[in-house]
């Protein structure tokens, strides 16, 4: 055989050996995938570690890694691998949604922002959990008119308008950043002074800080505007009962009721009157009445075992006290700002 020949065989032998890796490697990614998707992710892991063993350069092998461990709950270790896979591939669109997810969950918000920005860049019109969290972040980073501008186009109201200064305020509220919500909603008035639930949200953040003749002053202004939001008369019935003026109360809660016989709330306010004006089995009817609609209303178990009590049935209120234990202790950081 000539020198030309043998040059070609080694040629045509390296090639087959090259297309025969990777086709390996291939393959060895499509199992990976269906490993994932059948929520094996772990033995996913161990296969793409043999594959990246044999070919550290093969490609899809960190995107698969990333994507597995993302599945694991195992962030940080996810985050490592989408970074290298963004790296092979600037455009590796599911790479960069999980690396901001996953910076997301580990409490490093700054961090997720520039992965989550370009996928808001790519899907400027999607309703996405990365977008919405795209906003979280830009709020955990004091980023507050980004983060305005994000959910106003999230929920599609204009960026500058009363309704998403209250929007961002409502969602200011549940990561416990009272003072700069209250501020939005301020703002919110300004620019639309008969916006329904901003008067009402500014009543929360009063009863949050105990001032309680605030709360009431923002819940009836609520109610000027807003007269059929029965939740505004349940909170002022509240407010008039921590305040001791147990007639509001009582006529607030009812006046809730009519509105909506539903919910569970009214009822145990109502209870916890009664329970003031030692009409006790007034009190046990309207707890009880609660319980039903809400078994996992700690208020209302504490309050019908203090009932039991009062009337002399100690194994009743020590049942009763036993389940408001109970839901306290299971539902313990959950519970947030109780009212």
């Amino acid at each position: 055989m000539g020198l030309k020949a043998t040059w070609t065989v080694l040629i045509l032998g390296a090639a087959v050996t090259a297309a025969s890796a990777s086709q390996e490697a291939n393959d060895a990614l499509a199992t990976a995938r269906a490993l994932i998707q059948q929520g094996r992710s772990e033995e996913a892991i161990t296969e793409l570690k043999r594959l990246a063993a044999l070919d550290p350069n093969a490609k899809g092998v960190n995107h698969e890694l990333g994507v597995a461990y993302y599945h694991q709950s195992e962030y940080l270790k996810a985050a490592q691998y989408l970074v290298r896979a963004l790296q092979e591939n600037p455009n590796d669109r599911d790479a960069a949604q999980l690396l901001g997810l996953s910076y997301y969950s580990v409490g490093r918000p700054a961090d997720a922002i520039p992965a989550l920005e370009k996928v808001h860049a790519w899907y400027p019109d999607a309703k996405m959990d990365a977008i919405y969290i795209l906003g979280i972040c830009y709020v955990l980073t004091e980023r507050y008119p980004e983060a305005r501008r994000t959910f106003a186009k999230l929920y599609r109201v204009p960026e500058d308008s009363a309704a998403a200064h209250l929007m961002l305020a409502s969602i200011l509220v549940r990561q416990g950043f009272d003072p700069v919500a209250e501020n939005e909603a301020r703002r919110a008035l300004e620019l639309a002074s008969q916006l329904p639930l901003a008067h009402f949200m500014l009543g929360e953040l009063c009863v949050y800080k105990a001032d309680y003749a605030c709360a009431v002053r923002e819940y009836e202004a609520e109610l000027a505007i807003n007269p059929g939001y029965a939740p505004a008369l349940s909170h002022l019935g509240e407010v008039f009962w921590r305040l001791s003026r147990y007639d509001e109360s009582e006529e607030a809660v009812q006046r809730a009721i009519w509105l909506d016989s539903t919910s569970a709330e009214p009822y145990v306010i109502l209870g916890k009157v009664f329970f003031k004006k030692r009409l006790w089995m007034t009190a046990e009817h309207m707890l009880q009445r609660a319980i039903t609609g809400d078994p996992s209303n700690y208020t209302a178990h504490y309050f019908l075992a203090q009932v039991y009590k009062a009337t002399g049935k100690p194994e009743a209120a020590e049942r009763e006290m036993s389940i408001a234990m109970r839901l306290q202790e299971k539902q313990g950081v959950n519970q947030g700002r109780v009212r």
